[in-house]
């Protein structure tokens, strides 16, 4: 059996970047400003700290994340986005709107359901 060459691109792809948390880090990073890891954990407050350091390793080995640990003591470790992740933009922003848009329509519609139910 043959593997749809389609397809493959489509899980590649989402393997790079799906998941609870990653398309958030990444949307926080292409905002533009290098972040610490705890600014981070401040813009995730539902986080765990190990999920954060997961997500930030596996951004890192797909080079849309970039770390940066400054010899200082304690060390300073700021995390910014890639060129190559800022590629994302694009596609993470229509998700973005898509969501917003997607929210907006599910609150339409149990609107209109408890207003049936209420007639």
């Amino acid at each position: 059996m043959h593997k749809n060459p389609f397809q493959c691109q489509f899980v590649t792809a989402l393997d790079s970047i799906v998941g609870k948390w990653k398309p958030i880090i990444l949307y926080h990073l292409l905002q533009g400003k290098p972040l610490r890891f705890n600014e981070l954990r401040r813009l995730l407050p539902d986080i765990t700290q190990r999920m954060l350091t997961l997500h930030l390793r596996e951004l890192e080995e797909e080079e849309l994340v970039k770390r940066v640990i400054y010899p200082q003591i304690p060390p300073k470790v700021e995390y910014s986005i890639t060129e190559y992740g800022m590629s994302l933009s694009p596609v993470l922003e229509t998700l973005h709107q898509w969501g917003l848009a997607h929210v907006e329509r599910k609150q339409l519609k149990k609107a209109k359901n408890e207003q049936t139910e209420t007639d």
